[in-house]
């Protein structure tokens, strides 16, 4: 699930804007389609631009934006007849049909992102590595520890770690889960997630299970140890042990 913008005059909702929207799991945000706006934008992982009525707005705040410095991959939302007069010089990193259906959506968006990802990489060597606590996952190679103990993962445990520590604190249903890892078409039960999350428990070793919580009725969520039970931890590892026998 990403949080996406999404820039528009219009009043209605987010789905009636993009139809196939409704059926994804994202969250979006609304705001008008002007450069004031985007001084009260949130983070956000892509930003949505409205061009189904004011193409020539659209441009230029797709342009503006552009001008701000910032990376958010940007997707132009046309008509069909818009299509004829888009241009590359715009500023945006790709154009979608205001009717296109969720998957064609769904792909365009982890695309886009999945650019942006891949540029940041480039020049910066650390980005494709997550660190939560002792629990450390590359992207890149596909390797994944928890302290100096490399974790022995099928694609997707190391698929589920990476997601849930990319998180942390924050609860993901069972459905979500499925949506992000395995995939929008996937059609599987969401027993599969209990199960894939028993067996990383298992791999994570007993003083480590805890990290990926359960939230009754809810989900699961990637737990940091609270620095209070880390220093009770090692104040525990360096108290010297008790003399046996001594003021018995």
């Amino acid at each position: 699930m990403s949080s996406l913008v999404m820039l528009t005059s219009s009043l209605q909702p987010s789905a009636e804007v993009l139809p196939g929207l409704a059926l994804l799991g994202h969250q979006v945000k609304i705001l008008p389609a002007e450069g004031s706006a985007l001084l009260e934008a949130p983070d956000s992982d892509l930003l949505l631009v409205d061009g189904r009525q004011d193409l020539a707005q659209a441009r230029d705040l797709c342009r503006l934006i552009r001008t701000t410095g910032t990376d958010v991959p940007v997707l132009l939302v046309a008509t069909e007849g818009g299509l004829a007069v888009v241009s590359h010089d715009w500023g945006m990193d790709d154009v979608v049909l205001h009717t296109c259906g969720p998957a064609e959506l769904e792909a365009r968006i982890k695309l886009a992102i999945g650019r942006t990802s891949a540029a940041r990489d480039a020049s910066d060597p650390e980005a494709h590595v997550i660190r939560s606590g002792e629990v450390v996952v590359d992207d890149a190679t596909y390797t994944a520890k928890i302290g100096r103990r490399p974790l022995d993962l099928t694609f997707k445990e190391f698929e589920l770690l990476k997601f849930l520590a990319q998180h942390p604190g924050r609860v993901f249903s069972r459905q979500q889960l499925l949506q992000e890892v395995w995939g929008y078409d996937y059609f599987g039960g969401t027993r599969t997630v209990d199960v894939h999350v028993r067996r990383l428990r298992a791999k994570l070793g007993p003083e480590n299970e805890t990290l990926i919580g359960t939230v009754r009725n809810v989900g699961y969520r990637f737990v940091l140890p609270s620095k209070n039970n880390e220093a009770a931890a090692d104040g525990a590892r360096l108290a010297p042990s008790p003399r046996l026998g001594a003021d018995a």
